[in-house]
């Protein structure tokens, strides 16, 4: 008896789990039913309508463009831009679905097998660690629509969410329309959206131009863009990218003997940032950025809307030149690594802000740190305990950015130590602006030093000189080298630099030599407002002292301003307009903006003054502060120029002419105390004008603008003759001014003798005051 009762009891357990395991998939399907009716009917948002579908649109960024047709960088929220199908290597296609979606081109954007898998585990047994199994259209839906946060119901609510948009996704759109929108969507990691983008950034080329196992990489990306990253995880993906192509040999896109031979192939990254911060010509990209959102401020689209620079998908077409970029790039990078090692060498031991403290502080109160601790209430001097405590921090040097332990404090003053630099490239006969560098690297200081506005020391001169021309002065006019106190203007007194006083120097040679009494006697002369005018046509828009320190360069005006200007010389008199965007297009292609190739309008100088400082100014670099250029960097090319350094060194200048670029350089520090103590290593020839010369010596190697080298300025001949005088003559007379033509050789000679006799004077006198001099010591 007691066998029988023990299958009864066995029976009834059969029983009862098969009762209430129908009963829980009863009350599931019910639970499942009913929530697919919830997600349909919006009470976990709304779901996009087939009209939604139909006008995807994604934020995509604007796509910047150099002369040359390279991509300098882009404008976006996302980093994400469109490609089309036919532009998709039919191998990464094949990659993406062996890998991703074998059954791709078989399901209607649901893949039973998956799709029952997921129901059983993720749905119904909310299990989170189950995998994904979605199809490359589900993929997609979640792509564009992203996924919201239901708490417990979370996983179950995106996928039937996920599955319904992949079914109308199906209906609306082909299989390669569908592949084209997940390519377009997917994201590849680093703030990267699209194939496109991270063909760009990872190899540095078009997706058309990747490879097989380019492409593996790529795909390899998608299961998780961070453990799989080329460029941190170079072994990960190594394996990811075999992974690949291991599932394309077993779905028949890849031979066995090729799958051998590409899983032996190391992964080869060209990683090219494309942030805001970095990539080629950054502090050029800022500046475009503010010109664009400007000329679209009056540009609507066809429902009247405005144009968004981040997410339309515009093309900026620019005037810079990629090349010309990359060589001004190199060029401040090769100079700025010697000159800062100089200047840390100088100041070894010191701080340049030793005499005013007051100036760091301000530099630390202006800090993120700083303000973001005071921010936090905390006090002035606790805020800069707190600054004094060393951490992990990443900072700028030559060698490239360094994680190191360092206080914020003293990472403050770190930068504000670093020498910087504006540079800019124009030609000067089209007004095209083919390059520039704001400062050392844009992604740790911001100020562009292209725009800003310094003291420009000497580079002012030409126009002085010009404004004298204008007026009557001949090149070959002698003026004396003497100091000179000018009452009306508090006494003031110009000194030269390192030249001294004495003798009588020509107009000309004056130019060349930078010597500063003659300038302002000029300035004189020529009248400073006439001076400050002509400059103001010229192109310089910033104010003018009207003084006559202002011939000696200490107003402050931009770089961009006085390579601006220094194109009416280039121009034999007329002003030209910079420019540097050729275009802007919609997503479409067509065109919202353009501004036409520029030419040299208003006449700012009769054309024979002009072409007469251009060959004064060769004197500056053939015998003059800029001979560098042919005594050390062996130009033999025609190049003109003038250098400029502010008092005390504070401002480094050099702006140089071919017969057809106007090339710029500053140098200095971001506040006026870091500076050079020696005007040795602080003038313009040495601070700046080794930027030039790094420059053209790489333009002129390049094939592709080497007969650039072979340019002439054309002088006439006559103004050649008009300059056949010495610089400098230890006995000259000022010259008479066409007076009395038969008694000038006369008036002349007796001022000759005169001006002998008043110097010999002087170097008696200065001989009598050493030896009063040498007793006394």
């Amino acid at each position: 008896m007691c066998p029988k009762k023990k299958k009864k009891s066995k029976t009834n357990w059969k029983k009862l789990i098969f009762k209430l395991f129908f009963t829980g998939v009863f009350f599931l399907s019910i639970l499942l039913f009913t929530l697919v009716i919830l997600v349909k009917v919006g009470v976990f948002g709304s779901l996009p309508t087939y009209a939604d579908l139909k006008k995807i649109k994604n934020n995509t960024a604007t796509n910047i463009y150099s002369v040359d047709n390279k991509l300098l960088g882009r404008y976006y929220y996302q980093n994400r831009t469109n490609v089309s199908f036919e532009d998709i290597p039919d191998h990464l296609i094949d990659a993406l679905v062996a890998t991703e979606d074998v059954r791709f081109y078989e399901h209607h954007g649901i893949d039973p097998r998956s799709t029952l898998r997921v129901l059983v585990k993720t749905i119904m047994l909310f299990d989170r660690s189950s995998g994904g199994g979605s199809t490359l259209t589900q993929q997609l839906a979640k792509n564009l629509y992203g996924r919201k946060d239901h708490g417990i119901l979370t996983i179950p609510v995106v996928k039937i969410r996920e599955i319904i948009l992949a079914r109308r996704i199906e209906k609306l759109y082909s299989k390669n329309e569908i592949l084209e929108l997940y390519l377009n969507t997917v994201s590849f990691g680093e703030n990267t959206y699209g194939i496109e983008t991270a063909a760009i950034i990872f190899f540095n080329k078009e997706p058309s131009e990747l490879n097989i196992e380019e492409s593996a990489v790529l795909v390899g990306l998608l299961k998780a863009n961070t453990s799989y990253n080329p460029r941190t995880n170079k072994d990960a993906a190594l394996k990811r990218r075999n992974i690949v192509l291991s599932q394309m040999n077993k779905y028949g896109y890849l031979k066995k003997e090729e799958l051998d031979k590409l899983k032996k192939t190391p992964v080869y990254i060209t990683y090219r940032k494309l942030t805001h911060t970095e990539g080629p010509a950054p502090y050029f990209r800022e500046y475009l950025r503010k010109q664009c959102k400007d000329i679209l401020k009056d540009k609507k689209r066809s429902d009247g809307s405005d144009y968004n620079l981040y997410t339309d998908g515009l093309k900026v077409y620019t005037t810079l030149n990629s090349k010309m970029q990359d060589y001004l790039e190199t060029a401040v990078k090769k100079h700025m690594i010697k000159l800062q090692k100089q200047f840390d060498e100088q100041w070894q031991g010191e701080e340049p802000w030793k005499n005013n403290t007051e100036i760091a502080s301000l530099q630390i109160e202006q800090s993120r740190a700083y303000k973001s601790l005071r921010k936090k209430g905390l006090s002035k001097e606790k805020a800069i305990e707190q600054m004094k405590i060393p951490r992990r921090t990443e900072i700028f040097t030559w060698d490239g950015s360094t994680d190191t332990l360092i206080s914020p404090l003293d990472s403050v003053l770190h930068h504000f130590k670093l020498l910087q630099t504006g540079s800019m490239v124009m030609n000067g006969k089209s007004g095209n602006i083919l390059a520039w560098v704001g400062g050392i690297n844009y992604k740790y200081f911001k100020y562009d030093h292209v725009t800003a506005k310094r003291q420009t020391g000497s580079t002012i001169k030409p126009f002085v000189y010009a404004s004298a021309l204008v007026k009557g002065v001949k090149p070959c006019d002698y003026f004396e080298n003497d100091s000179v106190v000018y009452e009306d203007y508090d006494n003031w007194t110009p000194q030269n630099s390192g030249e001294g006083y004495g003798g009588f120097y020509s107009v000309k040679g004056a130019l060349a030599n930078s010597i500063n009494t003659v300038s302002v006697k000029l300035l004189i002369q020529a009248g400073i407002d006439s001076t400050i005018d002509l400059a103001h046509k010229a192109g310089i828009s910033s104010y003018l002292p009207s003084v006559p320190s202002m011939a000696l360069g200490t107003g402050e005006v931009s770089l961009f301003e006085m390579v601006k200007s220094y194109a009416v010389f280039l121009n034999k008199g007329k002003s030209i307009e910079p420019r540097l965007i050729r275009r802007i297009e919609d997503s479409e292609g067509n065109i919202l903006y353009t501004d036409p190739a520029h030419e040299p309008t208003d006449t700012v100088l009769e054309a024979e003054i002009a072409q007469t400082v251009l060959a004064m100014m060769q004197g500056v670099v053939d015998r003059g502060t800029a001979n560098g250029l042919r005594s050390i960097w062996k130009f033999n090319s025609d190049f003109v120029g003038k250098t400029g350094t502010t008092q005390n060194n504070t401002d480094s200048w050099f702006i140089g002419m071919s017969p057809t670029l106007i090339a710029g350089v500053w140098v200095g520090g971001d506040n006026p105390v870091v500076r050079f103590k020696s005007t040795t290593y602080g003038q313009g020839a040495y601070s700046a004008l080794p930027i030039f010369a790094n420059f053209f010596q790489y333009l002129y190697k390049d094939n592709t603008y080497s007969y650039l080298e072979r340019d002439t300025f054309n002088i006439p001949d006559s103004i050649k003759m008009s300059l056949n005088c010495n610089d400098f003559d230890e006995h000259a007379a000022p010259r008479i001014f066409d007076l009395f033509d038969e008694e000038k050789s006369d008036i002349e000679e007796f001022i000759k003798r005169i001006f002998r006799r008043k110097r010999n004077r002087e170097k008696e006198e200065r001989k009598k005051q050493k030896k009063i001099d040498q007793s006394e010591n």
